[in-house]
């Protein structure tokens, strides 16, 4: 398992989340790019990620070797149904990651892979004119055969990266980043979802009174109701259920915060 940082975590349902404010995340990615030490590798937990995880080991345990970063409203909800209080931050990478991007003002090298081809080109496009000063390297979409992943690791040694993107959505991108990225793969690796069609604008970000509400879940059903009504409409009691479950079994103890 990659090394652990100091800061506070809180135990969600089995996974290890980091508890950071928004200004001590953007550090510690930053610390990461620069320093000379061991790779860092960031995830996100949702809702939706924490139902994966409940009933799927393998993936459970990919995330029990990365650093998890809180997303959205369900897993503040597990906090203080855990805890007694919400994360400091909602660090969904829809927003940090532009947000660390333009934070770092060292130009960087970074690669990104996932989506389809023209979201990709799109989105690599509006990464480049956003934060000019950095590098961007379309290294693949996300349809390459993941049981044969050589060329894209091979792009990935060539460019060594400060950062690698990889939009392959939850579960698929999560088991990739953790059996195939490596050192020389990127610094920071970070799985990042749908980021690139909202970078590429294919998909509109919720307004922002739904996401200052923390019901950007609700937009994204509206928006795309074939795709994500088992998602959100069946996911989020399971979630509730799972997380009311976890409570009773009599895992919420005093010591519950992680070093």
């Amino acid at each position: 398992m990659q090394e652990q940082h100091t800061e506070q975590h809180r135990d969600i349902m089995g996974i290890r989340v980091a508890a950071l404010k928004w200004d001590d995340a953007l550090r510690n990615v930053e610390e990461a790019v620069k320093a000379d030490g061991p790779q860092r590798i960031f995830n996100f937990l949702n809702a939706n990620n924490a139902n994966l995880a409940m009933r799927n080991q393998t993936y459970r345990q990919g995330l029990r070797r990365c650093e998890v970063l809180p997303d959205g409203v369900g897993v503040d909800i597990a906090s203080r149904t855990l805890y007694g209080t919400a994360f400091p931050a909602n660090l969904n990478g829809t927003d940090l990651i532009p947000a660390v991007l333009v934070h770092i003002e060292r130009p960087l090298t970074i690669a990104l892979i996932g989506a389809r081809p023209e979201i990709l080109a799109k989105a690599l496009i509006n990464f480049q004119a956003a934060t000019p000063w950095h590098h961007f390297h379309a290294v693949s979409d996300g349809y390459f055969d993941q049981a044969d992943s050589m060329a894209v690791l091979d792009r990935l040694a060539e460019l060594d990266p400060d950062i690698t993107l990889v939009a392959l959505g939850s579960p698929a991108q999560e088991l990739w980043i953790d059996s195939h990225i490596r050192p020389g793969h990127g610094r920071v690796v970070f799985g990042v979802g749908a980021l690139f069609d909202f970078v590429s604008g294919s998909v509109a970000r919720a307004p922002k009174y739904f996401r200052d509400l923390r019901i950007e879940w609700l937009w994204r059903l509206i928006q795309e109701p074939s795709r994500l009504w088992r998602r959100y409409i069946l996911g989020n009691p399971v979630f509730l259920f799972n997380l009311l479950r976890y409570k009773l079994a009599g895992t919420n103890r005093n010591n519950r915060v992680m070093a």
